[in-house]
């Protein structure tokens, strides 16, 4: 039967992508830190229209977690820096692109602008129809389950749960990516094999690929490289393989 069997090819609905190796790459190319994590937000543009020319629903990349924070302090002004100036682009390129974009995170210790920003960015986009792409910002998964654990306890507080109502979706539901389904495939890319304190709750039963392409490096043929090991994968729910 295996031979006369046709493999569906599967695209991912839902994509998560830990971006690694911007400062590695640049200190490859004898450039400063920043440099690699400019490049790198060149390349999350990039990936942002092929993954959706390929049919993949959502994208949710790993931008900056709660322990980046411990970098230098000139590095973490850099990165605020580029962030501001990316919520500019990525106003624009959601426009374009019809692409509906949400920050995931604790957006409390961010500067007041750049919380502006993001507002603005996710009002005028929420709309959109395209690709859902979401950016992790001051983001960890023990602090998003902290934080979802706080929400029901104010509501048990308030009298308006019962601890022994508790349920898994309602969990799910206090996260920041209530109403966005669990990925399928998680990327991580330089090489490093571990999670990293990203999508802790959400990453349950997600297929992973660990590619030794740094971030600015990855393009399209490097996505579709992922996809194509995600195929032949046997998955023991959704579409299975007979």
């Amino acid at each position: 039967m295996g031979d006369t069997m046709t493999e569906e090819k599967r695209v991912p609905p839902h994509v998560a992508i830990i971006l690694d190796g911007n400062g590695r790459w640049a200190k490859s190319k004898g450039m400063p830190r920043n440099y690699g994590h400019v490049q790198g937000a060149k390349t999350v543009e990039v990936i942002c229209e092929e993954a959706y020319r390929m049919g993949i629903q959502y994208l949710t990349v790993y931008a900056f977690s709660t322990e980046n924070w411990d970098r230098p302090a000139d590095e973490v002004d850099a990165l605020m820096g580029l962030l501001r100036n990316y919520m500019k682009t990525c106003l624009k390129t959601a426009a374009k692109n019809n692409m509906c974009v949400r920050v995931i995170g604790d957006k409390t210790r961010l500067d007041d602008d750049i919380r502006k920003r993001i507002g603005e960015l996710e009002d005028a986009t929420k709309n959109n129809t395209g690709l859902h792409f979401q950016i992790a910002i001051n983001y960890g998964g023990r602090d998003e389950i902290v934080r979802a654990a706080r929400k029901l306890a104010v509501q048990i507080q308030e009298g308006t749960l019962a601890p022994e109502d508790i349920t898994q979706e309602k969990i799910g539901n206090a996260l920041d990516t209530a109403g966005i389904p669990e990925p399928d495939l998680l990327i991580r890319t330089c090489g490093e094999q571990r999670i990293s304190n990203f999508l802790l709750w959400q990453l349950a039963y997600t297929e992973f690929y660990f590619t030794p392409i740094a971030w600015p490096d990855f393009s399209k043929e490097e996505l579709e490289k992922a996809v194509a090991a995600y195929n032949k994968r046997d998955r023991r729910y959704g579409l299975v393989r007979e």
